[in-house]
């Protein structure tokens, strides 16, 4: 990194999970463009991230999928307890032709014949978030749990997962090259896919599989003044109509 001049604030150095992209980006933009500094931004999965810091890279605002990641980060110290500042959801984004409604998406995602792809456990939140559609599908249906669990592809947000394609949604290249026939993940990518594939189709997933998900935000330890310039920026009401802009839902408003 060059060295800053002498009197200029630092870049705010934020890393975000990559479902938050587009939003961070703009939101990014719009806080330096307010008259905050530069901020510069990391993307990728948050558990892959929060090891990362854990390692030691420089960081001063992380934002992820979650409130796990960044919770374990605050407590080893290294990060104040988090925030919760949008939320989004689990859907199902449904490749062109295959049959499936809301009311049948289990009977598919259990059918041998359907590729089913989620991301990675562990490593990214949105892993975690359908391995909880799972356990409630076993709860509903005796069996499913293990045979969603067994059957599930992992394709994206692991250490060995292939790199999105530049400016492309990699759930849109996943359903376009049919590595998967349906794939769990939240309904801000599954908006950005099916407007790259025709024909694909978004599915909302009601109760009782319906699965939450609760984006954190943290600081870290000796941030700058300006990263919490920037959170509070996050948390404004120009913040959360660029965050709701994106499809995800304010943090004050209901689910």
């Amino acid at each position: 990194m060059s060295s800053v001049a002498s009197g200029e604030t630092p870049a705010v150095r934020l890393y975000a999970a990559g479902s938050l992209r587009a939003a961070m980006s703009e939101l990014a933009l719009a806080f330096t463009e307010s008259g905050g500094p530069a901020v510069t931004t990391t993307f990728g999965a948050s558990g892959l991230l929060r090891e990362r810091i854990e390692r030691g890279e420089a960081v001063d605002v992380f934002a992820s999928a979650d409130l796990g990641h960044p919770q374990a980060l605050a407590m080893t110290g290294r990060a104040r307890p988090p925030i919760i500042f949008a939320r989004n959801r689990l859907c199902a984004l449904v490749a062109p032709g295959v049959d499936a409604t809301p009311e049948t998406l289990l009977d598919r995602m259990l059918d041998p014949k359907v590729r089913l792809g989620t991301s990675t456990p562990k490593a990214d939140p949105g892993g975690d978030y359908a391995w909880r559609l799972f356990e409630r599908a076993g709860s509903v249906r005796p069996g499913a749990y293990a045979a969603l669990d067994a059957k599930a592809l992992k394709l994206t947000g692991g250490p060995d997962s292939p790199q999105p394609p530049a400016n492309r949604s990699v759930y849109a290249a996943l359903l376009a090259d049919r590595k998967a026939d349906i794939f769990l993940t939240y309904c801000t990518n599954a908006i950005v896919a099916i407007r790259e594939v025709e024909g694909a189709r978004m599915l909302a997933i009601g109760e009782p599989l319906g699965v939450a998900a609760d984006y954190g935000l943290t600081t870290l330890k000796d941030a700058p003044p300006a990263a919490t310039r920037f959170v509070e920026f996050v948390l404004s009401a120009q913040g959360q109509d660029i965050l709701a802009h994106h499809g995800f839902t304010p943090v004050g408003q209901r689910r």
